[in-house]
């Protein structure tokens, strides 16, 4: 699923557009038990609680594709009766209304969702009459098909903050009642696919709150599916790919880190320039040999880097915009923008030299200047290079008295 594809699902989950038809709950504590469960027919819940389901269901389709988001494909012996494709299917197709497949299901999550503390699993059943496009992307109004789909969430329970409130029934201020707050999930998934518009069986769209260390436990055994780097965890280890063979402790390592991601991203822009839009820029290992000498790495450590990188990431490359670092583009502007200032501030002190405003120890000196009456309402003061100046209009023939000594301008 790309962008646009997920962004036309979660257009859905608004009050005047949601078709959700029934939801399904399992409230599970530290020690796996199943506290309670529910099923509701989702369109008949209170306003309140109604757009609270609603930012859970919206939460499981938000991020970005390739980082919170991937698409993992099941393995063809999960596509056989009893594998957890097949599990997935009977659940869509029952439309969560079989309770020993639902409860069934939650003892699977249980058991291979890896969690310390209580949770709260959410199942979401929904049906979408698919519009036809004309080729521009307008809608014309009639079905092409139905997109039948589950939308599973798993969300922490955790105790609220213990503090003050007010006890209306006793009349004082007393210790606020604590009690258990469901959050936003952590871990959710949409299956099937929505893939070109159609349904896709083949495919589950997984989500990941953390995509540093995402639950690939629950994506490998609770889904069957073979799990994949997030960006995050590219990015982090190419950049550990470098620091590590740059030296760790090398106290150039950071700006030179900061030399090759910029490499990095002049690499994206100029080869964006010869690519369709939305084109994938795959980065192969002449490319990382090629960004990392621009970067000013020596071509013996680029080699080690890049033999590294092959090993790491094996057949399945990377696009080069995951291992771009967003901060470190910021971070090298700011260093940039203050080599400049300083290359600045030894040019101007190279002229205050010359001109003998300062000595060439950079101690200031004591500067006379002698101004005509008539000239006094004539002085004024401006910003020069940022600082305030004192502005004094001066004849040809006069002069300023600098450390005693008389000095032309």
């Amino acid at each position: 699923m790309n962008k646009k594809e997920v962004t036309e699902i979660k257009r859905r989950f608004k009050k005047e557009s949601c078709t959700f038809t029934t939801m399904c709950g399992c409230y599970v504590d530290a020690s796996k038990e199943k506290i309670v469960k529910f099923s509701q027919t989702f369109l008949n819940l209170e306003d309140e609680e109604f757009h609270k389901y609603l930012e859970i269901a919206n939460k499981c389709l938000s991020g970005t594709v390739g980082n919170n988001l991937m698409e993992l494909s099941f393995p063809l012996e999960e596509e056989q009766p009893g594998g957890r494709q097949q599990i997935l299917m009977a659940l869509r197709d029952s439309q969560l209304k079989d309770e020993n497949l639902v409860d069934a299901y939650y003892d699977l999550v249980i058991d291979t969702y890896d969690y310390v503390g209580n949770y709260l699993i959410l199942l979401f059943h929904d049906a979408y009459d698919v519009p036809m496009k004309t080729t521009d992307n307008n809608y014309l109004g009639d079905s092409e098909e139905v997109y039948e789909y589950l939308l599973c969430a798993i969300c922490p329970v955790t105790l609220s903050k213990a503090g003050l409130g007010y006890r209306e029934e006793e009349h004082r201020i007393g210790a606020r009642l604590r009690d258990w707050i469901v959050g936003l999930p952590e871990t959710g998934f949409t299956f099937p696919c929505f893939t070109d518009r159609s349904t896709d069986l083949h495919s589950v769209l997984l989500y990941t709150k953390d995509t540093k260390e995402p639950h690939k436990e629950f994506w490998e055994n609770g889904l069957g599916c073979s799990s994949k780097r997030t960006a995050t965890e590219k990015q982090s280890a190419f950049t550990n790919m470098v620091t590590q063979t740059l030296g760790p402790d090398n106290e150039d390592t950071e700006e030179a880190v900061l030399d090759v991601q910029q490499s990095l991203n002049d690499f994206i822009l100029m080869e964006e320039e010869k690519m369709e839009k939305d084109e994938p820029l795959i980065l192969t290992p002449e490319a990382v040999t090629e960004v990392l000498t621009d970067g000013g790495v020596s071509e013996e450590k680029a080699a080690r880097i890049q033999k590294n990188y092959e090993e790491f990431f094996g057949d399945a490359l990377p696009d080069a915009k995951e291992l771009l670092d967003t901060k470190a583009i910021k971070n090298n502007e700011i260093r940039v923008e203050k080599k400049a200032l300083q290359e600045k501030v030894v040019d101007l002190t190279q002229q205050l030299e010359q001109a003998g405003v300062i000595n060439k120890d950079g101690k200031e000196v004591d500067v006379v200047i002698k101004v005509k009456p008539e000239k006094l309402p004539l002085v004024t003061s401006a910003f020069v290079d940022g600082r305030r100046c004192l502005v004094i209009p001066m004849d040809e023939d006069e002069h300023a008295r600098i450390n005693g000594e008389e000095k032309d301008f």
